[in-house]
């Protein structure tokens, strides 16, 4: 049987009280597309419904701390200023936090399942009507990626299914962590035109469709 993990780490642009000040001034950064992903978490909790399966998503603008890096790159050139032990907490409490929760779920899953595919949901500004669909890990992620494709109003949309090839640092820590041969991951990212314009169509429409091809193209099994 095949278990399916939703998560979506730019999934909001909040700062938590205690940081309130050092984004003082930065507030239009923030809430910009540099700040997070317009319409990820949206389009991550309509998936997760739809799966009947819990979501884990960040909890903080990528400003403050990015969950998708490592090392310097976790940092803004607004949050690099914090002391190091400052610095250290949000690791702690953010980026260990979104991570650990991945590997417990993971983890129980394999106990009970054959195969686990991981589905990372992003937006970006990529070109007009964009959907990119990378896959790495088990050879299943490719091919239930393709068929999720074939589901698609593709006359409307510009859609790419490809070997995942850019990886980030949270994707090749999930690839070390995991088997490949038991997980695959399949990382979306959609045009943010959809969310924030209506084009090529409204954000709607583009998530509805979206949602049912990935969940009917599911393996039944």
């Amino acid at each position: 049987m095949t278990s399916f993990l939703i998560t979506c780490s730019n999934a909001t642009c909040a700062v938590p009280e205690a940081n309130r000040e050092l984004f003082k001034g930065s507030e239009d950064r923030v809430t910009s597309t540099e700040g997070w992903e317009p319409g990820s978490l949206n389009l991550a909790q309509g998936l997760a419904m739809k799966f009947s399966t819990p979501l884990i998503h960040g909890d903080v603008t990528r400003l403050l701390i990015n969950l998708d890096e490592e090392g310097d790159s976790l940092w803004s050139t607004i949050s690099e200023k914090l002391p190091e032990p400052n610095r250290q907490k949000l690791i702690d409490r953010h980026l260990m936090k979104f991570r650990q929760a991945i590997e417990s779920r993971v983890n129980e899953d394999l106990k009970r399942h054959d195969l686990i595919l991981h589905l990372i949901i992003h937006t970006a500004p990529i070109a007009d009507g964009a959907i990119i669909f990378e896959h790495a890990g088990a050879s299943q992620a490719g091919i239930y990626a393709e068929k999720i494709v074939t589901q698609l109003p593709a006359k409307e949309i510009q859609v790419t299914c490809r070997k995942l090839s850019d990886k980030t640092p949270f994707i090749s820590w999930l690839l070390e962590s995991f088997p490949n041969e038991k997980y695959g991951l399949i990382r979306i990212t959609v045009s943010q035109s959809f969310f924030m314009k209506s084009v090529p169509m409204r954000w709607e429409t583009i998530k509805k469709s979206l949602i049912k091809a990935i969940h009917d193209s599911r393996d039944p099994g």
